[in-house]
């Protein structure tokens, strides 16, 4: 019996080995966040307390024919004064790879809590928006953004 191997087959063997590797490795799925890690983060941003629907609204399009920029909006009516204002407003994502996907902060000084940008959606999923106010208490709004490939509804 001959213990020698080719040089194909070595080559062939190493191939097989690292597409073995990939496969375990899993990339597609790594590349799409989890909703219970939005949830995860949303916690941890609001100290475990549930928000409350309220003043914070948050502007986003029912379908975005491009995921890659997707035109997006908050803004929370506040007095916007040292004891009554919003300190910052983030925005949780369920199927992005990372779950946070803006933070705006703010001051008094800020003259109105608004702010606006373009975020990028990974597929469709839901966009939550939580504002922390100076009072502790956390307001939230929610909407789903169902993202198209190429503008076909898929």
């Amino acid at each position: 019996m001959n213990s020698k191997i080719s040089r194909r087959e070595a080559l062939a063997g190493g191939a097989a080995a690292c597409a073995s590797s990939a496969v375990l490795l899993r990339p597609a799925e790594a590349a799409v966040g989890k909703p219970a890690a939005a949830q995860a983060a949303l916690m941890k941003f609001t100290g475990g307390k549930t928000p409350t629907k309220g003043s914070l609204k948050l502007s986003l399009p029912q379908i975005a024919e491009n995921g890659n920029t997707v035109p997006m909006g908050v803004s929370v009516d506040s007095p916007m004064t040292a004891a009554n204002h919003v300190e910052e407003i983030r925005v949780f994502v369920t199927k992005n790879p990372l779950p946070i996907a803006v933070s705006f902060l703010f001051t008094p000084e800020s003259g109105k809590a608004a702010a606006s940008t373009h975020i990028r959606l990974a597929a469709t999923q839901d966009v939550s928006a939580v504002a922390r106010l100076s009072d502790g208490t956390f307001l939230i709004d929610t909407r789903n953004c169902k993202v198209t490939i190429g503008g076909c509804g898929g």
